[in-house]
């Protein structure tokens, strides 16, 4: 059984974004640039942004940060954004997620400029995807992609199971794998997916994207199946420090021994969306549309 680590990809990838970042700024005679809005104190969100903000720091992107209070409007947090739309110093806006109720997630991430939404959350850049033209991939399935390209997994002719249809992963990762070149067959299953385990079983890549810890038990992965765990979880854990320990969606003890291959929680997929993020905003200081 093979545990596939994210670090190594990760590594490899931000290695190959120093050159890339340091051309970049010769060309433009200024650093890539990237803005990150957050909207309220959510402490996983702060420790998201904090994370990102180091990643910039390695690579020599400029990194915009705003912190706003939680009772910002949607009128403000919009006159943010088509601020930053105009400002040719910036290559890349990133609103995180989630925001309070009082704004509208849809109409917020309709705002960024389909050239600076190096999320890939933009109807544009979604609709670009599905028909196959060049365009901005959300991070997480693009770092997926790394992973299964770096540990030379094949996904031509396999089939693969997606449990979870959001916006931010399933749907997009079906997107990608489906396209030629990856051709994989893809089935996107969900809660309400009747004899969920009997179509699990039957999968040669199981990803999982569900956001329920460990919901994926032994009976539901077949022999030999490789499992990637998209799950950030936190469940509580009197044990530790912090009160509370992260685990995947996979019940990655009971699991692993039936896998040909399998990412650890944390370890595994959560470092590629960050590295992908900052390859997204790289590529968008390239282009000249932005």
């Amino acid at each position: 059984m093979q545990v596939l680590k994210g670090k190594a990809v990760a590594d490899q990838i931000y290695t190959t974004l120093e050159v890339e970042s340091a051309t970049v700024h010769d060309l433009l005679r200024r650093p890539p640039c990237l803005a990150v809005l957050l909207v309220g104190d959510d402490p996983a969100s702060a420790s998201y942004v904090a994370s990102k903000q180091r990643a910039c720091e390695r690579l020599g992107i400029d990194h915009r940060d705003y912190h706003l209070p939680a009772d910002t409007t949607e009128a403000a947090l919009l006159a943010r954004i088509e601020a930053l739309n105009t400002d040719d110093q910036v290559d890349g806006i990133l609103v995180q997620l989630p925001l309070p109720e009082q704004i509208n997630e849809e109409t917020i991430i309709g705002a960024i400029k389909a050239a600076k939404d190096v999320d890939g959350f933009h109807p544009y850049n979604v609709g670009s995807l599905l028909i196959g033209m060049p365009t901005f991939v959300s991070c997480t399935p693009l770092g997926i992609l790394a992973m299964l390209d770096y540990y030379e997994i094949a996904t031509s002719g396999k089939h693969v199971v997606i449990i979870g249809r959001s916006n931010i992963v399933g749907k997009p990762l079906a997107a990608l794998l489906m396209q030629k070149g990856r051709d994989a067959t893809v089935t996107v299953a969900h809660s309400r997916t009747n004899d969920l385990a009997s179509l699990t079983r039957s999968a040669d890549i199981l990803i999982v994207a569900i956001g329920r810890a460990g919901f994926v038990t032994a009976d539901m992965v077949g022999e030999g199946a490789i499992v990637i765990d998209v799950g950030i979880n936190r469940v509580a854990d009197a044990s530790t420090k912090r009160g509370y320990r992260i685990v995947g969606d996979v019940a990655y003890e009971e699991v692993a021994p039936k896998c040909k291959a399998i990412t650890p929680v944390p370890g595994g997929v959560g470092v590629m969306t960050i590295a992908m993020l900052m390859h997204n905003t790289i590529a968008s200081a390239k282009r000249t549309d932005n």
